[in-house]
């Protein structure tokens, strides 16, 4: 069940926190998977590199979401390198916090251009050849601020929620071509960012998740897993709250 055999992945932001969680359990379940970075090649050659060492399949590829022409070259480099493109997961992201007032309006406009800017890219990129096909799976990552929203992260929170409605409105597009296009929505996870916050700062974000504790990327992974599989051929237009409770 949730076999990927013979599918080929793309998951953007892959060689660091979930993206990377991301990456190993796709490649667990078959598929091969091409790592994105922007700046961290050696991260993603170490994740790539994981993966063959289990047996899997991985690549890299280095291009920024934020460049759409860049993006969209890179693509269909990768489709045609690879033979085709049946997943891509949007995780590339970037968070500068802040209240509203002290946020720069550079810092606004960087956010959106990475957060929705990128996925635009990537999910125009990846559909031109999923159509091709008339099969494919689109996956944003988007999070539980986005819906709940959270102080201090207005930019990243619009941006999440942005996600929401590219989810929405995409998979009306693609209904009929064999195409769905989900989001998943994380609460805290443990990755570098909560790693590195004070004990009283942890404190805090604890106390509201109800479950009591911080999510593994691998627990998001797992959720991204199912809808990329056949399984999930008819969940479309749809967030998976993986938020230990946060937003109900």
């Amino acid at each position: 069940m949730f076999r990927l055999d013979d599918k080929v992945a793309l998951v953007t932001g892959g060689s660091r926190g979930i993206g990377r969680g991301i990456a190993e359990a796709l490649a667990e379940q078959g598929a091969t998977v091409v790592i994105n970075y922007v700046r961290g090649e050696a991260e993603a050659r170490e994740v790539a590199q994981g993966i063959t060492a289990k047996g899997g399949k991985a690549d890299i590829a280095g291009f920024d979401v934020a460049d759409a022409a860049g993006c969209e070259e890179a693509i269909a480099q990768i489709a045609k390198r690879q033979g085709r493109l049946d997943i891509a997961v949007s995780n590339a992201g970037i968070s500068i916090d802040g209240l509203i007032l002290r946020l720069k309006p550079e810092d606004i406009v960087r956010t959106l251009n990475v957060n929705v800017g990128g996925a635009f890219a990537v999910a125009r990129a990846a559909t031109k050849v999923m159509m091709r096909a008339r099969a494919g799976r689109v996956i944003f990552i988007s999070s539980v601020v986005g819906e709940a929203g959270n102080a201090g992260q207005t930019a990243y929170s619009a941006s999440k929620a942005a996600l929401l409605g590219l989810t929405r409105s995409l998979a009306r597009e693609y209904v009929g071509r064999g195409i769905t296009v989900n989001a998943v929505a994380p609460g805290y996870v443990d990755t570098d960012m909560t790693r590195s916050l004070t004990p009283e700062q942890r404190e805090n974000v604890l106390k509201a998740v109800p479950v009591g504790r911080v999510a593994t990327a691998r627990e998001i992974a797992t959720g991204v897993v199912y809808l990329a599989s056949d399984e999930a051929s008819y969940v479309t237009g749809q967030v998976l709250r993986i938020n230990g409770g946060m937003y109900m």
